[in-house]
């Protein structure tokens, strides 16, 4: 699964949508992009770190990075 689609299943799982927290965050002083152009960066894989991470952080999540455990 990819972060777009962990992301998903997030609002999901919240009964939420991309637009109503993406315009929530907007009324938060959040600059976050229109919730088709946030679409396409995903898609494109083009998005940045920093508004993944404050998208879930505004979500109650945290993304973390960890080292393999090797075999």
């Amino acid at each position: 699964m990819n972060i777009y689609e962990e992301i998903k299943v997030i609002l999901v799982r919240n009964g939420k949508s991309m637009s109503k927290v993406l315009k929530m965050m907007k009324a938060d002083g959040h600059n976050v992009p229109f919730p088709s152009n946030l679409s396409k960066m995903f898609i494109s894989r083009s998005i940045r770190y920093r508004l993944v991470e404050e998208l879930l952080d505004y979500l109650g999540y945290e993304l973390k990075i960890v080292e393999k455990r090797s075999k």
